[in-house]
């Protein structure tokens, strides 16, 4: 079973004031939750655990887009440190996909694909699937369904953060950073409605904000969303 740090449904977090916030962002969070030092630090034990299981097979590391991206980049950076300083080490190659499973704060019950076709380049590799955050469950299993028509040799799954929720389905990662809350988190590129993937900390987001920053709909201006039709984004920046 793997192993993670929980922050617990009463975590406290921190102040907002003690950690550098972008000025445009100050009024939208309620705390910071996890401090990108103690992202940084997880991160590179995930990297080793990685290297222990999986050094010596040449790994396909995949991205999952968006929110994976900053994750992803630093744990790729921790097991290249590790390869150029350890025995074991392992050939790396990357490769990336989008999935989208949200409008607003809501799951859509529903997950787009994209990149899709483009996986069947996988067939007989071992595949290291790195995503961002793990919540019903519902859209790793969605991938990992469409990756095993490819017929990969093995799959593993790294998610930074796995949400303790009542809508779970069950599903758990292969590693895991995190166990964390059953709230809004925004920061480290996870994002709400594309803001706040700048944001260095994984906070938690307040009402305010979600209402500030929401898709809604106007009739003369039809866009998607989630591949709903008919939603369309008014910047709080205009």
């Amino acid at each position: 079973m793997a192993s993670y740090l929980q922050i617990a449904d009463d975590e406290k977090g921190h102040e907002l004031d003690l950690f550098c916030i972008p000025r445009h962002y100050e009024n939208d969070l309620d705390k910071v939750i996890i401090p990108h030092g103690l992202i940084m630090d997880r991160t590179e034990r995930l990297a080793r655990d990685i290297i222990q299981d999986m050094g010596g097979h040449h790994i396909v590391a995949l991205c999952v887009l968006k929110g994976g991206y900053k994750f992803f980049a630093d744990l790729l950076d921790y097991i290249k440190a590790l390869n150029q300083n350890s025995d074991k080490s392992v050939p790396l190659t990357v490769d990336f996909i989008r999935v989208k499973s949200y409008c607003n704060d809501k799951s859509t019950n529903s997950v787009k694909v994209i990149g899709g076709d483009e996986l069947s380049n996988l067939r007989g590799k071992n595949v290291l699937i790195v995503e961002d955050i793990v919540e019903t469950g519902r859209t790793m299993q969605t991938l990992l369904s469409l990756l095993g028509e490819c017929h990969p040799k093995m799959v593993k799954v790294v998610s930074l953060l796995v949400k303790r929720t009542p809508r779970s389905s069950g599903y758990r990662p292969d590693y895991i950073g995190f166990e964390v809350p059953d709230a809004f988190l925004v920061g480290y590129a996870l994002d709400y409605n594309e803001y706040f993937r700048d944001l260095s900390h994984i906070c938690i987001l307040n009402d305010g904000a979600k209402e500030k920053y929401k898709v809604i709909n106007h009739k003369e201006r039809p866009l998607r969303c989630n591949g709903v039709q008919g939603e369309s984004f008014v910047s709080p920046f205009d």
